[in-house]
């Protein structure tokens, strides 16, 4: 990345979770047969007709109460020990739907998409960082409520687990630009965003952070993403040693699930984590999503809000 950067190419990247594997690719040399992107307009879509149309068939098949509450317990025992106060607990649940990969790709509104044949499909709303001309920005998302609830944005808003979360998730971004950046400020805190879904509107609350980098940044690009990773929204606070306390809960391997993906182009770096997110083995289909945990939070709350995460943004 820092020589593509260097040499001033245009690519994208993928990298996973963990940061063990990753996709780096020139523009120029992207199959769009093989892999599709959307990163905010910049994008290699090709006029493709889409076979699948009419109503979606949508059913999930979640980990049981019992499996999840003894991974939440595990967090929460941690918790209490002050080995950490956030934590984000992720699982993975089977789906079936009468749409394949590349249909959800092409039907879904999201202003960050990418697909891999045969392998995966991710329609995200979260931004992870931009860069623009010295100026990095991160838009951590955290907080999330059915809109149809009555006076939904009010609840939401004055939910004490859901402030705390944000709070401290604001507060790790603002530690994590720290270690690339200078000047770092909140531009805006917890404003609310509406999202629609197959399954109904969504509330989520995000803040906007900036900082500012050095003038040679462009040279360095790959340092700059890979001093922030994992993301902090996905993991949590303190982050290390919650990394570690994540592996022990979570009965899976994560993959690309809750990586980064996005665009450098003319200097500028766009790119999202890797949420809302549909990998694929066999013939399989698997929806993972997650929440994060704090000392205030509810078993049954957290369950349930995984399982309203598990949708498409096709409406």
């Amino acid at each position: 990345m820092n020589g593509l950067s260097k040499a001033d190419k245009s690519y994208i990247f993928i990298i996973n979770y963990d940061q063990t594997q990753s996709y780096i690719e020139e523009l120029s040399d992207i199959d769009a047969n093989e892999c599709r992107f959307y990163f905010r307009g910049k994008s290699n879509l090709i006029n493709t007709v889409c076979d699948d149309n009419g109503t979606v068939e949508w059913d999930i098949f979640p980990e049981s109460s019992v499996v999840y509450k003894s991974s939440y317990d595990r967090i929460q025992s941690n918790i209490y020990e002050g080995n950490s106060y956030l934590a984000n607990l992720t699982c993975r649940i089977p789906i079936k739907t009468n749409l394949g990969l590349e249909a959800i790709f092409h039907r879904s509104e999201a202003p960050y998409k990418l697909w891999i044949k045969n392998q995966l499909v991710c329609f995200s709303p979260e931004t992870f960082v931009r860069i623009n001309k010295q100026c990095i920005k991160s838009f951590p998302m955290k907080g999330t409520i059915d809109a149809t609830i009555p006076d939904a944005e009010t609840v939401l808003m004055m939910n004490d687990k859901e402030a705390a979360e944000h709070a401290t998730i604001v507060d790790l971004i603002r530690n994590d630009l720290g270690i690339v950046a200078t000047n770092i400020k909140v531009d805006r805190y917890r404003y609310v965003q509406h999202i629609n879904t197959n399954k109904g509107p969504i509330l989520q609350t995000s803040s906007e952070i900036s900082g500012m980098l050095p003038d040679n940044y462009p040279d360095h690009i790959g340092d700059i993403l890979f001093s922030m990773l994992p993301a902090g929204s996905i993991t949590g606070a303190p982050k290390k040693k919650t990394i570690d306390i994540i592996s022990e809960a979570e009965n899976y391997q994560r993959g690309f699930y809750t990586g980064i993906m996005g665009i450098y182009q003319n200097h500028c770096i766009d790119s999202a984590v890797m949420i809302r997110f549909i990998d694929q083995e066999n013939s399989q289909l698997y929806f993972k999503a997650g929440g994060g945990i704090t000392a205030k939070s509810k078993w049954r709350d957290e369950y349930n809000e995984i399982i309203q995460k598990v949708y498409v943004p096709i409406f």
